[in-house]
């Protein structure tokens, strides 16, 4: 059985450098080391104040210590990690790409005013979690060992367990909505005859070569799995199976 720290050298590295982000601004602000109005949206303090850092610090705080950012960091370790070795396998640029037009998504639908919400990292792990949920959607999931329901309606299950805990709904509508478009865009649209129009860019390629960020690119979405299981252990993607690494 593999310690703590090897287990977090296994990490893939997008999802590793979110935990770990979101972690450390958490853990900042419970040592006092700022307060979190300081790096919240806002954006007459962007425009009026040039506090440009706010567009960009929201995306990682999830909270105070508590059970909920618990959940939440346990969310990423879950669904991001299994994005980044499943239907991302050796495509550390096209998750990066997704991160960042997740992110910009999020900052024009914060704009809108009923919309609005002063953290938008909890959006971010909705965002994974719908695009997980659409590329594993027959996976099964439990909930607190109460419900058991296919992945497929697992962001609607969360947002209306947000909503009975008296948790704000915007945050994670929001994410729904980011990682429906990006879906929409790379996927739905494409099967249906469409280009991709969300191509990732090769700047961002350029990028994770230069710094040599995750495992060599390869051509395609995936490796399938053969006889893979299509159970809670396994998710199809195209008429494909990919393995899930727990």
């Amino acid at each position: 059985m593999s310690s703590p720290a090897e287990w977090y050298n296994t990490l893939p590295p997008i999802s590793k450098a979110y935990g770990t982000a979101c972690l450390a601004a958490t853990a900042a602000y419970q040592l006092g080391l700022y307060q979190p109005v300081h790096i919240a949206l806002s954006y007459p303090q962007v425009f009026y104040g040039f506090q440009v850092w706010r567009l960009f610090t929201n995306f990682f705080f999830l909270g105070p210590f508590s059970i909920n950012f618990g959940i939440r960091l346990l969310m990423i370790a879950r669904y991001g990690v299994q994005l980044e070795r499943g239907p991302f396998d050796r495509r550390t640029a096209d998750f990066l790409w997704m991160m960042i037009f997740g992110g910009f998504a999020l900052l024009v639908l914060s704009a809108i005013p009923f919309l609005w919400t002063p953290f938008l990292a909890i959006s971010v792990v909705f965002m994974l979690l719908y695009i997980w949920s659409r590329e594993f959607p027959i996976a099964q999931i439990n909930i607190y060992g109460l419900v058991s329901l296919k992945a497929f309606y697992l962001p609607w299950a969360m947002l209306a367990l947000d909503v009975i805990f008296g948790s704000p709904i915007i945050p994670d509508l929001l994410g729904i909505i980011a990682g429906h478009l990006y879906y929409f865009s790379t996927v739905l649209h494409p099967l249906a005859g469409g280009k991709n129009i969300l191509k990732t860019p090769m700047w961002v390629h350029k990028l994770v070569a230069r710094w040599r960020i995750g495992a060599p690119a390869v051509v395609g979405r995936a490796q399938p799995v053969n006889n893979a299981r299509q159970e809670s252990s396994s998710g199809v993607f195209r008429g494909r199976s990919y393995r899930l690494n727990e």
